[in-house]
């Protein structure tokens, strides 16, 4: 798969998940919404380590550079 994320994009969602499991784990977010946050937490962290996002590939999103290919 092609990657579309880059580095800021990638720090920004690893800090949102550490922000979101510690809101979870010091008891602010309970309950249903605790789970959407373990949850949305861990498509960060698993987004950010494999650099794409797939909601960025239907809209032709990338936040990386791109290559400039020679022809």
């Amino acid at each position: 798969m092609i990657k579309n994320m880059g580095s800021a994009d990638r720090i920004i969602r690893l800090l949102l998940a550490i922000v979101l499991t510690g809101l979870y784990a010091g008891g602010i977010l309970t309950g249903i919404w605790g789970i959407v946050s373990l949850v949305l937490a861990g498509v960060f962290i698993l987004t950010s380590l494999v650099s794409v996002c797939p909601l960025y590939l239907p809209f032709g999103i990338r936040t990386n550079r791109q290559r400039k290919h020679a022809n």
